[in-house]
């Protein structure tokens, strides 16, 4: 994940800049590709709509920002993995929010946002309800937004059942991106996933009720699809629920033209207070989970990087800003400034052109190695595609597969941050080993020797050779030297040319 870094402090005047991207700084103010173009077998029209949205492209993840403003309280179902009165502000899962906005708070908070985040590049309506079923607020929302900042992305998030009532409307406000959360096909299965609907003025349980859900969720997409709109679908693993169905769900979606598939692990904890949480419903293990996603893949689009965000997310994937842009604090007439956001775009234009270079370099090299062995590494990093996070300090490893064929993402695992302030958790240390299982290598910017042997003992190999390098560049050197059994191969020379150049904020 990438950690912002405060600059410009002051009254309402605080900047987050990248601190860790150290890469070519643009300053014409113009927009440039430099050389970047769809990756082989891409649309580059389709390209382009998700280049710069972090949730519908891997790789935009690393450079733009996306915020949710929790504008739809209402919803018209009832899921039993949810329970939208717990709120945490430590605890990232959908529907859960510290606060409620009206339409002008969220445009103050937007305008706000975007001052201080040049990487914001998409407004989500997550809820904390569903956002097509409390249509009026999500709908001025998006038009009080799109008169203060018309570049910034639309992307809606929804159950489906309202969906086809506002398919019209979404079009023409611009909303170019939809979530439609979509666990089962077959009404016999989400009969054990929803206890009820709320449809046309009337309540309804069992299989009408999962019958009436899954019609209208399939007529959504397949009006978006007619539309133009991207469509993305979430769905949520439940063990011995649907995780055989959702091969189905897969099959399902991909023949109605979902733009990419989203499988997510249930959250399921006692205290959340959900129905599913109480009964003793577990969660997927993240090899279950592994697993599932390695089935369906080739069938679609497949999305590895999803955080299961809260209905109030503010900042990158996997960092929540939100507490830094609660409504108190923000300014009564913020002052938006367009500026730094293309000068932002305009570096990391840059910055991707150079990452992707360094990326084909480094599949040369893994696909010039004679093995048929594959290994699973892990990584810590703050963003910007490279290994520049100690490992004591994450709270989340980037999980990749080397073999022989390429360098793929293979997800990522959640981990409780154990060095803190000099002294290391224990606890916190074992449920990491625990997180790491399975992985063959760890890179990262620094490690201390005492958790290198903990995680050897493990069966866990871990360096921070490449500390800084890119992540493909590091992964390609290990598993040529590995297999090869030559001396260190070279880091790429692209890693080490720009580290010490910064991206400058503009005032």
């Amino acid at each position: 994940m990438m950690t912002p870094a405060k600059m410009n402090e002051g009254p309402n005047k605080t900047v987050y800049t990248p601190a860790c991207v150290n890469l070519y700084a643009g300053a014409s103010g113009q927009s440039h590709t430099y050389g970047r173009s769809a990756p082989d077998g891409a649309d580059p029209a389709v390209w382009k709509r998700v280049d710069d949205h972090p949730c519908f492209s891997e790789d935009a993840h690393s450079y733009f920002a996306r915020m949710h403003v929790a504008v739809a309280p209402a919803c018209n179902i009832q899921c039993n993995y949810c329970n939208r009165k717990y709120d945490c502000a430590n605890e990232s899962r959908p529907g859960v929010t510290s606060e409620r906005l009206n339409p002008d708070q969220a445009l103050r908070k937007v305008m706000t946002v975007a001052s201080a985040l040049p990487q914001l590049s998409v407004l989500g309506i997550a809820g904390p309800g569903d956002a097509c079923y409390d249509w009026n607020r999500t709908k001025t929302t998006l038009e009080l937004v799109a008169k203060e900042i018309p570049d910034i992305k639309f992307c809606v998030s929804t159950n489906g059942l309202a969906l086809p009532d506002h398919v019209e409307e979404l079009a023409e406000l611009n909303v170019d991106h939809v979530t439609i959360t979509i666990n089962m096909v077959d009404p016999n299965v989400g009969a054990k996933i929803y206890p009820w609907i709320f449809f046309k003025d009337r309540r309804l349980t069992g299989i009408e009720a999962a019958s009436t859900l899954h019609e209208r969720q399939m007529l959504g997409l397949e009006m978006l699809t007619e539309r133009g709109i991207l469509t993305k679908i979430n769905s949520i693993l439940i063990p011995g629920v649907n995780d055989e169905h959702l091969i189905e769900v897969n099959r399902s979606v991909r023949d109605r033209g979902a733009f990419i598939h989203n499988v997510t692990p249930l959250i399921s904890d006692h205290s959340h207070g959900t129905y599913y949480g109480l009964t003793g419903q577990r969660g997927p293990t993240a090899l279950e989970l592994s697993l599932l996603q390695d089935r369906i893949k080739g069938r679609g689009t497949l999305m590895r990087h999803c955080r299961q965000c809260r209905a109030d997310a503010v900042g990158l994937l996997g960092v929540d800003l939100a507490r830094e842009f609660t409504t108190g604090e923000l300014p009564l007439a913020p002052a938006y400034d367009p500026a730094k956001r293309l000068a932002y775009r305009e570096f990391v234009e840059r910055a991707r052109c150079e990452r992707l270079a360094s990326r084909k370099e480094a599949l040369k090299v893994v696909r010039s190695v004679v093995s048929d062995r594959s290994l699973l590494v892990a990584v810590t990093t703050k963003g910007g595609g490279r290994i520049n996070e100690h490992f004591g300090h994450g709270s989340e490893f980037q999980i990749y597969e080397v073999s022989p064929s390429g360098i793929s993402r293979a997800g990522h695992r959640k981990v409780e941050q154990f060095c803190l302030g000099g002294w290391c958790d224990n606890a916190a240390f074992n449920s990491t080993v625990v997180a790491l299982n399975g992985v063959d290598l760890l890179l990262c910017a620094k490690i201390g020797d005492t958790p290198k042997k903990r995680l050897a003992d493990a069966g866990v190999r871990a360096t921070e050779a490449y500390a800084y390098d890119y992540i493909e560049a590091a992964i390609g050197a290990f598993y040529a030297a590995e297999f090869e059994n030559k001396t260190a191969v070279a880091k790429s020379h692209l890693a080490n040319m720009t580290r010490s150049l910064k991206w400058p904020s503009r005032s």
